[in-house]
């Protein structure tokens, strides 16, 4: 009894129960299980990207992944990820040989090139700034519970076909987001699901961030339940430290919107979202803003725990010794002939515990690119897949139109039944963003692909626009100076003197990338009935998925101070200010501008009607003068029809 007892603890008799009868099929079948032994890499990977999601400390992970290996073998996505994981082995083993011909050369000058960008990495270490990463508890659970609170106790889900979210209930079980519905249920039998409604959601996050704009007014939204936020200067204004600022603003938070928040606190962003899971739920994590601190926090660190490793590289780099960012300085002689530069310069600034320190609001970046994709039922129908064509067109146009923007490069993303993916581009020859243009440039393409595959079944469609071109309106009293213009917040000194390691590690990682294999993986369609819905018509998270940018609430004490005003000038139609005195004056001044100016251009008018009694040598020696480019002859004046413009 004690053995059986240890054997389940910290897991819930539901999970249990499955990982039994997979174990008692497998000792009845000797065969299936020793071909499941060549498949440990493969059964890791299916774990999914949020394996590191709060509330899965406690879970046995090898059990969860067994249930899920089970659940999706034979399936179109199983042999695909199979395939993956074959090509990543061979690209590993690929890697160990370099690596072992690398131990036979001097790596002497690597070493010192290692400790040279260390030591100039290091100059660029801010620690002056406070920097918060805020992220909600299972917000859409949270929401959802707020109308439901009967399911208090009860694990349950938002979403159908796949997992949006689960309540942490349900992640006893082994149940996160981006798992398959019916791997779920596998999991946790009894698990409720809940659709999804964005309109609450919305609507809740908006409260969120009206609390977050008064510590803020700049912060970061990263999604539409996380945020960066610096409060260096409102700790300084208030005399607060920067525990006790977050510690307030949750509460705040909790008394606005009934749901918990949790935060991170360090002196960058890096190190705020690491910070921010290690006391989840509803609750915070300080980092002291030391470089000693920064330094043991990473030491231990797995390197699965930083933005920007995922499950490929993760393993790369386990198969050469670094499986915490403390075993990086081990290896970093190895690192750049490994893996390449920039996964190099990744990797010593994670080592250093290094991060931008700048906020700024999200629609101040620099869009890279718009696009749209959708997944649906195996389509091979060409009348069907060009009005899915024509359906995605319309949809990117809907984007361009919120993004104000037209793309010079328009790229068709199409992944068939058998998961594989192509991307075929072509540049238009003009910035377009219509859905006529995206589905007359992007017909081409398909129609090309068609040819090349004949027959081929799509399950996922895509259009995207690169080499942006901006639509948007200038801003004219700012651009004349007569309107101040948006200043950034406060950044790290080596930010504001230009250091060139500075954009080095500005934004390495610090936005969650979801992988979209991970979501078509876990599609509804890999049940064994087939029965699935297309993404736009089920209403479910991929066309609205949390991470549109919205601008920034106003704060309270900003909403207070009314606007300033400016009125246009009839004469000269530049925009002055609202007074009435100065406004009158200018009026003057420019009719007494205009009144000088019809006066000029008559004298000029007649002084060209007189001039008929003039010589044919005084003609000539006019004419000369006047092909001089406008330059007036020695011994006259300046040229009365020549205007004099003046703006004051």
């Amino acid at each position: 009894m004690a053995t059986n007892a240890s054997s389940t603890e910290d897991v819930p008799p539901e999970e249990a129960q499955p990982t039994k009868q997979n174990g008692e099929a497998n000792q009845n079948n000797k065969p299936a299980k020793d071909t499941n032994a060549g498949h440990e890499s493969l059964k890791y990977s299916l774990l999914g990207p949020s394996l590191t999601k709060a509330g899965q400390d406690s879970v046995d992970q090898s059990k969860v992944s067994e249930i899920i290996y089970e659940a999706s073998k034979g399936s179109k996505f199983f042999s695909r990820e199979e395939a993956k994981d074959k090509i990543l082995t061979a690209k590993i083993s690929h890697i160990l040989a370099k690596k072992a011909r690398l131990d036979k050369l001097d790596l002497t000058r690597d070493l010192r090139a290692a400790d040279t960008l260390i030591a100039q990495l290091e100059l660029s270490r801010d620690l002056t700034q406070h920097i918060v990463h805020l992220d909600c508890d299972a917000f859409y659970a949270a929401v959802e519970l707020l109308d439901r609170p009967e399911l208090a106790d009860v694990p349950f889900a938002v979403g159908g076909g796949v997992l949006t979210t689960c309540n942490y209930v349900a992640r006893k079980f082994g149940c996160r987001s981006g798992m398959a519905g019916f791997v779920a249920k596998k999991l946790c039998p009894q698990l409720v699901f809940l659709p999804l409604n964005f309109e609450k959601y919305n609507a809740k996050a908006a409260e969120v961030r009206e609390v977050l704009a008064e510590y803020d007014p700049r912060f970061e939204s990263a999604s539409i339940d996380e945020a960066y936020l610096n409060i260096t200067e409102y700790c300084a204004e208030k005399g607060m430290g920067p525990a006790e600022v977050v510690e307030q603003m949750r509460r705040e938070i909790h008394e606005k919107t009934k749901i918990t928040v949790s935060a991170g606190i360090a002196a960058n962003s890096k190190l705020a979202k690491i910070c921010s899971n290690m006391n989840k739920p509803n609750g915070q994590f300080v980092l002291p803003s030391d470089r000693t601190a920064i330094m043991e926090f990473m030491r231990d660190l797995p390197c699965r725990k930083l933005n920007g490793v995922g499950r490929v590289f993760e393993r790369e780099l386990a198969a050469v010794g670094v499986k915490t960012c403390g075993d990086i300085y081990g290896q970093r002689q190895y690192l750049n002939q490994l893996f390449g530069e920039k996964a190099y310069e990744f990797l010593m600034t994670c080592y250093l515990g290094l991060g931008r320190t700048s906020v700024q609001p999200a629609e101040e970046y620099e869009r890279k690119s718009v696009g749209t994709e959708s997944t649906f039922k195996d389509m091979s129908d060409p009348v069907q897949l060009r009005e899915k064509l024509r359906w995605t067109a319309e949809e990117l146009e809907k984007d361009m139109r919120r993004a104000e923007c037209k793309g010079r490069t328009l790229v068709l993303k199409v992944k068939l039944h058998t998961y594989e993916v192509f991307t075929r581009q072509v540049v238009t020859p003009k910035a377009v963003y219509l859905a006529d243009d995206l589905y007359n440039y992007s017909l081409p393409i398909l129609a090309k692909l068609e040819q090349e595959r004949p027959g081929m079944k799509l399950r996922l469609m895509g259009l995207r626009c690169t080499h942006l071109v901006s639509t948007k309106k200038p801003d004219t009293l700012a651009f004349f100076g007569l309107k101040p213009r948006r200043t950034e917040s406060a950044g790290s000194a080596d930010e504001q003197s230009g250091s060139p390691h500075a954009k080095r590690v500005q934004r390495d990682g610090e936005w969650e990338q979801w992988p979209e294999e991970a979501l078509d993986g876990y599609e509804l369609e890999m049940d064994k009935d087939g029965t699935s819905e297309t993404r736009e018509q089920s209403g479910s998270p991929f066309r609205r998925h949390g991470k549109e940018v919205l601008s920034n609430p106003t704060p309270k004490k900003a909403q207070s101070v009314p606007e300033e005003e400016w009125w246009d000038c009839p004469i000269c139609s530049r925009p002055q200010a609202a007074n009435e005195r100065l406004f009158n004056e200018h009026i003057d001044l420019c009719l007494s501008r205009q009144a000088i100016r019809d006066t000029v251009q008559q004298e000029a008018a007649l002084s060209s009607t007189g001039s008929t009694g003039t010589t044919p040598e005084s003609r000539r020696s006019g004419s000369v003068g006047e092909k001089k480019r406008g330059r007036p002859a020695h011994g006259r004046g300046p040229d009365p029809r020549q205007k004099k413009l003046c703006f004051g």
